[in-house]
């Protein structure tokens, strides 16, 4: 083909809640070259070849919102990149998913988009991403691209990752229940719930089985052996490991036998009701296809069972009929089997309630002992069975016995699943009638199986269908309090780190077992794990999946919020602390209301019932409460409380010195709040708002305000925030400010001292805009009696000592003595300066990037923290 006309620049996925849709989606990133200002309807012969291959196109609503809007916008002339948006949707809905959501938006003038799109299933959005490109770009080159072809390879990657449908059924039950759900990769391992009591979960198989119990149930010897010894009724064999050996263990079993491999599962390997010499060579040497060895055991006549045991009790029964067609005296074998694969609850794999019926070996085999071909006409009425088994995976078919199965019977089922050690097991039964018990009737249990599949009993051929993934969530999750994991989010551009360590603190004196994620590191129970910037999706999903503990608080950052959207599902309170200018102008955010419409995803994202903390004194607080559904509450340090456009359930504010609760008719005086260590006797204004934040959300929590109270005067080391120390006559106060809002805080409380001078030793990320460093530079002129700038050791894009030089342009600019200036490069001989220079009566504070280093020499020159 020609040249590729649109080309792909990027995917990003963002599986969770994201600020597009809170549904999975992704983001293609792509160039349309030539193509970004001519309109489709003036590509010749475009629309034609694209609604030939995708005719579905033109009932798509689009952005009109009505059936066939799509197709109106394409005769009115759209561009490339919608087109493709529509194409991919298209191909996904054409695959059995009932997608909807997309949209697409100019990236980079004139030529680059990006759109995004929902997906039910990764690997298939992504493919269909690609292939909708590859398509589009044969369109464009003149080109007829066998469109089915394609389409037959993406339903078949589709199914392969698709989740097992035992998988399926448990995590849909659990999403009923608001269990939050976590895929682990691409194969049928998910996460339910978080913290302590999350399980993991693939099939059935859960971890509460031991290796030795799933082990055991694999080796079928083993498992006869067991229950033999509990006295469960087993049929009697032996394990060989030759074809003679098979002969003469069957002859000295008595035949009938059964030949089965040691270790195989779904019925694989399985020939049963062999009363001649060559079958059972051949059963052996299929069985070995399986295992190292093979049993021989006695065939017990009757009807196989499936019992389902979940925990101490049965959850379904089903008779299972091994696959089969009914001659008509017309059709051959191989079209019976056809006509059978045309029912639409049959697939090729596990994607449907039963599975495709296929010729194979086994089946001409069992054929050949009926004297029978795949071409031979069976007279009308004769069954013909093609498997030896009742395995669904082998197109079997399955009858509903649950209420028929004698209460015996239940009790052995019970009894052998405990045997063995597994909570969740199938137990296949062999008996005439499962209603009667097998200790007076000679049926045998023959196998304990571990990760059984519940297709059957969810979707049974005949019978009552069993939500049987309701009793294994009931299972995992037996408790109210195995299902709540309490989680706070906290987002803003200031104020987050302290509040979120505050509630965290505050909790753990509630016998919490507190998980933290901030900007300083991930903490369980107050041990950090791991240092960093830990405030995105990611380091959320680490540490939600942590067994130490009960609840957790995230910091929940701007930047990861863009990148990959939550990670995590829903929160019972989501904080918005403020709005500030902090970040405009990164990563598409140009206004207030940019910023705005980010930090909301944290606000929208709570469970039903849950509680939105807003700032009552912030600009952006009506917008953000017109965006959520939640109880809302306001905090206010000013008690200056604006209409928001919704009615507010709660409000904490400060009033005369105290910490006060009022939520409709109660108020509650908390503390004063001097006396919360972190504001310094009341001297630092933003920790009095922090503290009214955290206190909020621990309210909404339903923190007993005793409690509260409590957390906010034991709370004292907020390392590296508003950290004072005493260094012989003078002090040093470390802080993170990174921002307008920030310095001015810090500058604030610095004069509550009243130091002698003030020295400032200041930086600022090099991602910022240059308007903003300017702006913290004149600040900084007006504030500090001296100044050292020194820069952060990650530029983010800039060049050494640009932003240095940026600060120092602005300085100077405000006529300060240029002789008090000093550029520093390094932060931590920029504060060495400092301290080498300072007088008795002054205050150094150091605006950081890294703390550690810091601390270390403060700790290395005799500092104290100050009391």
């Amino acid at each position: 083909m020609g040249t590729d006309k649109i080309r792909i620049l990027d995917f990003i996925t963002y599986p969770g809640r994201n600020i597009y849709c809170h549904r999975p989606i992704m983001k293609l990133i792509v160039d349309i070259g030539e193509y970004w200002d001519i309109p489709t309807k003036d590509i010749e012969g475009f629309h034609d070849r694209l609604l030939k291959a995708f005719p579905g196109l033109r009932k798509n609503c689009c952005s009109l919102g009505y059936e066939g809007g799509f197709l109106k916008r394409l005769k009115e002339g759209t561009y490339l990149a919608h087109v493709l948006e529509h194409v991919i949707l298209e191909m996904q809905y054409m695959l059995g998913y009932k997608v909807k959501f997309g949209k697409t938006r100019v990236l980079e003038e004139p030529s680059v988009y990006y759109l995004v799109y929902e997906f039910q299933n990764e690997v298939c959005g992504l493919e269909c991403g690609k292939t909708a490109v590859f398509i589009l770009n044969c369109f464009l080159n003149g080109t007829e691209p066998d469109t089915q072809f394609f389409m037959d390879y993406l339903k078949k990657i589709s199914i392969d990752a698709e989740l097992g449908p035992s998988t399926t059924a448990i995590v849909q039950e659990a999403k009923r229940r608001n269990i939050p759900v976590t895929r682990i990769g691409h194969e049928s391992l998910v996460q339910l719930g978080y913290g302590k009591y999350s399980r993991i979960v693939e099939s059935t198989l859960t971890d509460a089985t031991s290796c030795i119990a799933a082990d055991i149930s694999c080796n079928k010897q083993l498992t006869k052996t067991i229950l033999a010894e509990n006295h469960i009724p087993v049929p009697y064999g032996k394990v060989v490991y030759s074809e003679i050996s098979a002969v003469i263990a069957a002859k000295q079993i008595g035949l009938p036998v059964v030949l089965k491999p040691c270790d195989g599962n779904q019925g694989k390997g399985v020939v049963l009701n062999l009363d001649r010499e060559e079958d059972i060579k051949n059963a052996f040497r299929e069985g070995c296809k399986y295992g190292s060895g093979v049993i021989v055991e006695k065939f017990v006549r009757g009807n196989d069972y499936r019992v389902l045991v979940v925990g101490n009790k049965v959850s379904a029964v089903a008779k299972r009929l091994p696959a089969m067609v009914v001659g008509d005296g017309k059709h051959t074998v191989r079209e019976l089997v056809d006509l059978v694969n045309l029912d639409e609850n049959r697939g090729e794999q596990h994607e449907k309630p039963l599975t495709k019926i296929k010729i194979d070996e086994i089946s001409i085999r069992i054929l050949e002992n009926e004297n029978l071909t795949v071409d031979s006409i069976p007279e009308q009425g004769r069954v013909v069975k093609l498997r030896a088994n009742g395995n669904l995976s082998t197109g079997g078919t399955a009858i509903d016995c649950t209420d028929q199965i004698h209460p015996e019977n239940a009790e052995l089922a019970v009894r052998a699943a405990k045997s063995i050690g597994i909570d969740i097991a199938g137990i296949d039964i062999v008996t005439e009638d499962i209603s009667k018990s097998i200790l007076d009737t000679g049926g045998v249990i023959v196998e304990v199986n571990s990760a059984p599949g519940i297709r059957m009993h969810i979707y049974p051929s005949q019978g009552t269908p069993r939500n049987v993934a309701a009793d294994i969530v009931d299972l995992l999750f037996p408790t109210d309090e195995s299902i709540r994991f309490p989680i706070v989010s906290v987002t803003g551009t200031n104020g987050k780190t302290t509040t979120a360590r505050l509630i965290a603190h505050t909790l753990s004196l509630c016998d919490r077992k507190v998980g933290l994620t901030s900007t300083s590191g991930t903490f369980v129970n107050g041990k950090c794990l791991f240092k960093g910037d830990h405030s995105g999706p990611r380091s959320a999903k680490t540490l939600l999946s942590n067994k130490d503990i009960d609840c957790a608080v995230l910091e929940t950052a701007r930047g990861g919020i863009i990148r990959e959207g939550l990670g995590y599902d829903l929160a019972d309170v989501g904080i918005v602390m403020n709005i500030g200018e902090d970040h405009l102008g990164m990563d598409g955010t140009e206004t207030l209301e940019d910023l705005a419409y980010v930090k909301s995803l944290v606000t929208e994202a709570v469970k039903e019932n849950g509680y939105a903390v807003l700032n009552a004194e912030d600009g952006m607080t009506p917008y953000l409460a017109e965006r959520t559904r939640a109880n809302i509450v306001l905090f206010s340090k000013n008690n200056r409380f604006e209409k928001i456009g919704k009615e507010e359930q709660i409000r904490v504010f400060a009033q005369d010195g105290w910490i006060r609760i009022q939520e409709k008719e109660t108020l509650i005086s908390l503390l004063p709040a001097a006396d919360v260590p972190i504001t310094c006797g009341g001297k630092i204004a933003c920790n009095i708002e922090n503290s009214l934040a955290a206190t909020a959300a621990l309210y909404a929590l339903g923190i007993p305000a005793d409690r509260i109270a409590q957390g906010l005067r034991s709370y004292k080391q907020n390392s590296g925030r508003f950290s004072l120390y005493d260094v012989n006559n003078f002090h040093i106060m470390l802080d993170y400010g990174h921002n307008l809002p920030g310095y001015q805080e810090v500058i604030r409380a610095c004069k509550h001292f009243q130091p002698k001078r003030l020295v400032g030793v200041i930086g600022m990320p090099g991602d910022r805009s240059d308007k903003a460093i300017r702006s913290v530079g004149a600040l900084c002129a007006e504030s500090f009696d001296r100044i050292y700038i020194k820069e952060d050791e990650d530029k983010r894009g800039r060049e050494p000592l640009e932003v240095a030089n940026l600060f120092k342009s602005a300085i100077l600019e405000k006529n300060y003595d240029e002789e008090k200036v000093t550029v520093i490069e390094n932060e931590l001989e920029a504060l060495k300066a400092a301290v080498e220079s300072a007088d008795a009566g002054d205050l150094i504070v150091i605006l950081y990037e890294k703390l550690e280093p810091l601390q270390e020499y403060l700790n290395a020159i005799g500092a104290k923290p100050a009391q």
